[in-house]
């Protein structure tokens, strides 16, 4: 680093949008900063999906935390997990006994799966936090296929083409839509004993709505284009239970032997290592400038922090993480200077959802569309937000191939194959889902943190 160690430390946990984003800020302030994540990466949630159903690569929407920040002389890079924290003493205890002093401190590791107490559903219902959790997914998608077409009884093949999505916010949706449009079109004439679009793509919510994040009209919408690519759409009733062969809906069991969890978050558990009121789903109940209360060289932003702004809650998406981390940033500046703190204000820019081919809703403000302007808004969208030019291109490429063709690039599966049977594939997607519980960003809209 060019600043002197003299300079004050500022230390970020986290290299999703609110860590990163609040870095950048700092880039021309004399301080010294050190991010820390557990992975080398940062990665554009959003596309996570893509990557879960073959659409995309890992390395299209990810990229080197090293690389991003390679020409910013006043931050260091590292590689670790944070075991403990010592408000008073400002230090860290890293991974490996290490400790690491600190000026101003920045939690903001995010947000990991939330089960509501059924933390057994993991194992057969795994999330789509990280890539890890993205590879695996897309290994079992696939997989269900391969078993289904070497299967000879018909109820267990019937079994292996039911998948079920569980959760209807943006993330749910997407994947469903996704689903039904690569068991109708991408994988068409490919198999020899089964017909794919033979498969059954349940969308399942407890609420009374997909999407409720948006206006009802466009709520509707959204369903109808998801029920016209083939989706199933449950709403109104909660899952009670979910194990290898399928899940129970209510009284009514339903046999599916893919399940994938799109239904809850929860905050990342580094926030429990403070002392400090935490909300329900244990994100911490921060000052309105973001810090924590009694902690003023301590901050949290997003998915971690629980703060209202213009008397609502701030919402777990990718701009209000970008926001909050120029706005600690920008707090940490006016301590240099001896100025006053502003409180945060959050700026809502609305919410995306694609369904599928040329099927997407948009809101913003008082603008509302839905069907194919949608859509291009929404690729528009998120290839302005990803990160680094090459990432852009190498995305934009894929989707003008995929729209022509529908064909998607990423299908390869890796990785041992789990036994056929339950109980192996139970103890297969044990291992792979406990891995793949690290703490990252929660899904949004077109940028997500």
């Amino acid at each position: 680093m060019s600043n002197s160690d003299r300079s004050p430390h500022v230390v970020i946990v986290g290299g999703g949008f609110a860590g990163l984003w609040a870095a950048r800020a700092l880039a021309r302030d004399p301080v010294r900063i050190t991010l820390i994540d557990r992975g080398n990466h940062h990665l554009f949630q959003p596309l996570l999906y893509q990557v879960a159903t073959a659409g995309l690569s890992a390395p299209d929407i990810a990229a080197p935390l090293r690389h991003i920040l390679r020409g910013q002389d006043n931050v260091e890079v590292r590689l670790a997990e944070v075991e403990g924290i010592d408000a008073d003493a400002r230090t860290l205890r890293l991974d490996g006994g290490q400790t690491l002093g600190f000026d101003q401190l920045l939690l903001a590791s995010g947000a990991t799966h939330a089960y509501f107490g059924n933390d057994h559903w993991a194992a057969h219902a795994p999330g789509l936090k990280t890539l890890d959790d993205a590879l695996l997914l897309r290994r079992r998608l696939l997989l269900a296929f391969e078993r289904a077409e070497a299967e000879t009884d018909p109820e267990q093949r019937a079994a292996w083409l039911s998948f079920a999505v569980v959760g209807g916010g943006p993330t749910g949706v997407e994947l469903a839509g996704t689903l039904a449009e690569i068991a109708r079109h991408t994988l068409r004439s490919e198999f020899r004993n089964i017909d794919p679009a033979a498969a059954k793509v349940r969308l399942v919510e407890a609420g009374p709505r997909v999407l409720a994040s948006f206006p009802e009209d466009l709520s509707q919408r959204a369903q109808r284009q998801l029920e016209k690519l083939g989706v199933e759409v449950l709403t109104g009733t909660p899952v009670e239970d979910i194990d290898a062969e399928g899940f129970c809906l209510g009284d009514t069991r339903i046999a599916a032997r893919t399940v994938i969890w799109a239904a809850g978050v929860a905050a990342s558990p580094l926030g429990a290592l403070l002392d400090a009121p935490r909300d329900r789903a244990g994100r911490v109940c921060v000052a309105q400038d973001l810090s924590v209360p009694g902690h003023p060289d301590i901050f949290v932003a997003g998915d971690l922090a629980a703060v209202e702004s213009n008397g609502r809650p701030v919402p777990g998406v990718a701009p209000a993480a970008k926001q909050m981390g120029r706005h600690v940033a920008a707090n940490i500046r006016a301590g240099l200077r001896g100025r006053p703190r502003a409180p945060f204000v959050y700026r809502d820019f609305g919410n995306l959802a694609t369904i599928g081919r040329m099927a997407a809703v948009v809101h913003v403000g008082k603008l509302k569309l839905s069907g194919a302007i949608a859509w291009w808004f929404w690729l528009i969208a998120h290839v302005f937000f990803l990160i680094g030019f090459r990432n852009r291109v190498v995305v934009l490429l894929n989707w003008t191939m995929a729209y022509w063709t529908y064909q998607r690039a990423a299908r390869i599966i890796f990785g041992p194959a789990p036994e056929v049977g339950p109980d192996a594939d139970v103890e297969d997607t044990t291992l792979d889902a406990s891995a793949s519980m690290a703490p990252r960003p929660s899904h949004p809209d077109p940028s997500s943190d």
